[in-house]
């Protein structure tokens, strides 16, 4: 996994708004962690700021969310939390790459390491963590206001990251599968990975107006199994 914690491209997550548009990028460092956790404790403080964070956004918005309440919230003093985040988009930017993280680290745990799972458990399994069907019971929040502050906190490449690291992922994930009937090659991953979390992205921002969950993950799982049996899909080069 790529790190963001002030190491170069890989620092942030998100996307930056073209000039063209009037909307600044991210004007200076404050938008990004300073750190990343390297010891079990540290772990423990960043996740319960996490957990913090999150629950104060949801509660009182994003204007009504400060630094200095996430830091009481958890019960922390300010100083610390200043260790990691001197900023709420900070915050922002590191909560971002910890849901993409999780959703890398279940793809792996639960769909690519398995062993003696046939090749459609795997597709429905790796295309629900996609979807983020069970994100409320990981405690992942991935919604319609972190997607509308993204242009605050991070820049294209990093986009162009997570999306390659998606793709990686899945590549993986479908290797796994020796009974699958053909091996997809890089366009046919890169375009599933485009339908699923695309889809997923636009359809946050619709904030409901498409199909119930359980429906919506049980569409794009036959869509992703048909694709890969070659149904009704076109040639692969």
């Amino acid at each position: 996994m790529s790190r963001i914690y002030r190491r170069g491209a890989a620092a942030g997550f998100g996307n930056e708004a073209p000039a063209a548009s009037g909307l600044k990028p991210p004007a200076s460092p404050r938008s990004k962690p300073l750190k990343r956790p390297s010891q079990q404790r540290a772990h423990f403080t960043v996740n319960t700021i996490y957990d913090d964070f999150v629950r104060i956004w949801r509660r009182d918005g994003w204007d009504g969310l400060t630094t200095r309440a996430v830091a009481l919230e958890a019960g922390f003093s300010v100083g610390t939390l200043y260790e990691y985040f001197p900023s709420k988009e900070a915050l922002a930017s590191g909560y971002v790459r910890h849901t993409v993280e999780t959703m890398l680290a279940r793809i792996d745990a639960e769909v690519t390491q398995p062993a003696n799972a046939d090749w459609r458990t795997r597709v429905r399994r790796l295309v629900a963590i996609a979807c983020g069907a069970d994100d409320e019971v990981t405690g992942i929040v991935f919604d319609a206001d972190i997607i509308g502050l993204e242009s605050r906190i991070a820049e294209p490449k990093h986009h162009r990251r997570v999306f390659e690291e998606f793709c990686e992922a899945w590549r993986r994930a479908l290797c796994a599968c020796p009974d699958l009937p053909t091996v997809p090659d890089a366009a046919r991953v890169q375009a599933l990975v485009l339908a699923v979390w695309g889809a997923r992205r636009y359809r946050l921002l619709l904030q409901g107006a498409a199909l119930e969950p359980a429906q919506w993950v049980s569409e794009m799982q036959a869509l992703c199994l048909a694709a890969l049996e070659g149904k009704g899909a076109g040639p692969q080069t």
